[in-house]
């Protein structure tokens, strides 16, 4: 299925880390696009965005945030909102995304993704937000499902359910993570498959796979290491249902940039399309 603004299918990206800069600027690696952290290069200058254009000249981006706080109670930041706009326009993204999350409260920022109840009132909230700030960026934003570790007593629906219909009432974009939807089956003991079922997939512009760390009694979303098959799987189910962009992320203990890239095309062993990719499906060949 195509998503409802008609957003293209980029095929398999990396999430664009300050490790890689060098090596994707000297060897012009085959991939088919990247994200990056919309904070990473806002109120900065200097070499991220020199790199950042030079990237940006080259490949296909994407932007995602960490700090919209689009459940918060907080106004609407609107000087967030300019910036956010500004470097949208000087990349040419092709999207912008965040979280379905608060970040803080009273103007402190928690650097943190907290959870929302699922509730009614909460979801007129985020509907309204989510307008507003559509309307500012005269365009659609994308919403990730975060990892959680903690539910509300208070919540009268599932987070899909919630997810589902404010991508609906607020007509915006949902960005499925895959990886955070295991993670949270696994803390809060439903079916990842029932999730699928509750996603309403001409509303699914892009995908997240990550590796996360299973402690035995609750799994963590560290996006260290790589990602497991169960993980691929669900997105293979996934990506059946929505011909949407597939992102790895790998935030932390970072290996090389060939050893990156090679991890997401793991995704052709689970997505049938991918051979259709053509030259961004081959394996780079490893430098030193």
């Amino acid at each position: 299925m195509i998503n409802r603004w008609k957003l293209p299918d980029l095929g398999v990206g990396l999430g664009l880390r300050t490790v890689h800069y060098r090596s994707i600027l000297e060897h012009s690696p085959p991939v088919g696009w990247f994200e990056i952290i919309s904070e990473n290069y806002m109120h900065t200058a200097g070499k991220p965005l020199y790199y950042l254009d030079r990237i940006a000249e080259q490949y296909p981006l994407v932007m995602h945030g960490v700090s919209m706080s689009i459940g918060g109670t907080d106004p609407l930041d609107r000087d967030y909102l300019g910036e956010l706009k500004k470097l949208r326009d000087r990349v040419q993204a092709r999207w912008v995304s965040d979280h379905l999350c608060w970040t803080g409260v009273a103007g402190k920022n928690t650097h943190d993704l907290l959870p929302m109840p699922y509730t009614e009132e909460s979801l007129a909230h985020v509907v309204q937000r989510v307008r507003e700030v559509q309307d500012f960026l005269d365009g659609p934003i994308a919403l990730e499902n975060p990892s959680t570790y903690v539910e509300f007593r208070a919540s009268t629906m599932t987070e899909w359910e919630f997810l589902g219909r404010l991508a609906k009432e607020a007509d915006c974009g949902i960005l499925l993570d895959v990886n955070n939807v295991f993670v949270s089956s696994f803390n809060h003991g439903f079916d990842p498959n029932d999730y699928l079922a509750g996603i309403p997939w001409d509303r699914v512009v892009q995908f997240h796979v990550a590796g996360h760390t299973n402690n035995g009694t609750h799994a963590v979303d560290t996006h260290i290491g790589p990602v497991i098959d169960d993980v691929w799987r669900l997105l293979g189910k996934a990506r059946a249902q929505a011909k949407s962009s597939i992102l790895l992320e790998w935030d932390a203990e970072i290996p090389t940039f060939e050893e990156t890239w090679a991890e997401a095309l793991r995704a052709r062993e689970f997505v049938a399309d991918l051979g259709e990719l053509g030259e961004q499906a081959k394996t780079p060949e490893v430098t030193s």
